[in-house]
């Protein structure tokens, strides 16, 4: 029976999944569950997780009073010293204070911060990237998100908004990407962009196993991958040229920061992650400096879906050992007054 246990949750727009570590740091409970619609959105996404946290003490059968702290993530821009959630394109959440109906309703610290930034984390810490201490790292799904750990650090630049480098502009008369900017990483790269231009070559009569399957705007990974097995062209041209701008992009990191390690992660990876790496370092080379590129070492992340939670435990784990730092420093100075208080008793 564990002493104590943390509880991590990612949350999307369109569903929350949650599991519960215990201090071994193994998962031991693990479950999924829709946002709906309906009412005030934002009340209702907040009720989703408070839900899910207490679906999961009751049916995990953990002792509630043993639940040391609750972490979570989400697209967009993430105050991780308040707590706040600024903007998330996904949620209907500007300016939102999270943290606190969590921490009053259970009564443990809430953490909560960017998705992608805790994906690299994840994976720093207990995946494809630990061990190294310059990571880069390319999260490829319905967008495209990035996140950076630098001199073993996690970087989150003024405000918690650094990373945005799906955003990188590497086409300026290129298609129109989401963020209102033309040829952005993303707008290639993405699913969002490789539906893009599957859905304009269908228009032009051409066919393809994914423009049969496109809902709200996107193809789900698991079709990308049998198209591919089909040998459906359109959709090979679109992961060559997502491949293609990944690798100048890919360059351009690399150029900029001399990291240890590149790591490729996020859905459409873990659905056809060979394919894009060998696409990807087949290219490369030619979009960055040899004397750089010959440091670096680029991988596929290693804990697929879990590389986000596992970020969270260590945004928690981070949180104890400052505050572990911060008694350890009180204690210092309470021994220091005494010590001083002694001195002068002495001195009477």
């Amino acid at each position: 029976m564990s002493s104590y246990y943390n509880i991590c949750l990612d949350v999307g727009g369109t569903k929350v999944l949650g599991v519960i570590f215990d201090e071994n740091r193994e998962i031991i409970y693990r479950l999924k569950k829709k946002t709906t619609e309906g009412g005030d959105k934002t009340e209702n996404i907040e009720q989703v997780i408070i839900g899910v946290v207490d679906q999961m003490i009751k049916e995990s059968g953990i002792n509630k009073k043993k639940l040391h702290a609750i972490a979570a993530c989400a697209p967009g821009v993430i105050d991780q010293d308040s707590g706040i959630v600024l903007f998330t394109p996904n949620l209907p959440w500007r300016d939102y204070d999270i943290k606190t109906p969590m921490e009053n309703k259970f009564g443990v610290p809430f953490y909560i911060g960017n998705d992608v930034n805790l994906g690299v984390l994840g994976e720093y810490k207990f995946g494809a990237a630990k061990g190294y201490k310059n990571v880069v790292g390319f999260f490829v799904g319905t967008g495209m998100g990035g996140g950076l750990i630098l001199n073993g650090k996690l970087y989150t630049g003024n405000k918690f908004k650094a990373g945005e480098y799906g955003h990188m502009i590497l086409d300026p008369e290129g298609p129109l990407c989401n963020c209102g900017q033309r040829g952005c990483l993303e707008a290639f790269a993405s699913k969002k962009g490789m539906t893009a231009y599957i859905s304009q070559q269908a228009a032009r009569g051409r066919k393809s196993i994914i423009a049969d399957n496109i809902s709200n705007g996107v193809f789900r990974s698991k079709f990308l991958k049998k198209a591919l097995e089909e040998k459906d062209v359109v959709a090979q041209e679109a992961v060559d040229r997502a491949c293609h701008y990944l690798a100048i992009a890919t360059g351009n990191m690399i150029n900029t920061f001399s990291p240890d390690i590149v790591i490729y992660g996020g859905g459409v990876i873990e659905a056809v992650g060979d394919i894009f790496l060998e696409k990807v370092l087949a290219e490369v080379d030619r979009y960055c400096m040899p004397s750089i590129r010959s440091t670096v070492d680029i991988k596929q992340a290693a804990l697929g879906d879990d590389s986000v939670i596992y970020g969270e435990l260590a945004m928690i784990e981070a949180a104890d050992k400052k505050g572990d730092k911060s008694d350890e420093k009180k204690s210092d100075k309470k021994q220091d007054k005494s010590a001083s208080g002694k001195k002068q008793s002495k001195k009477k």
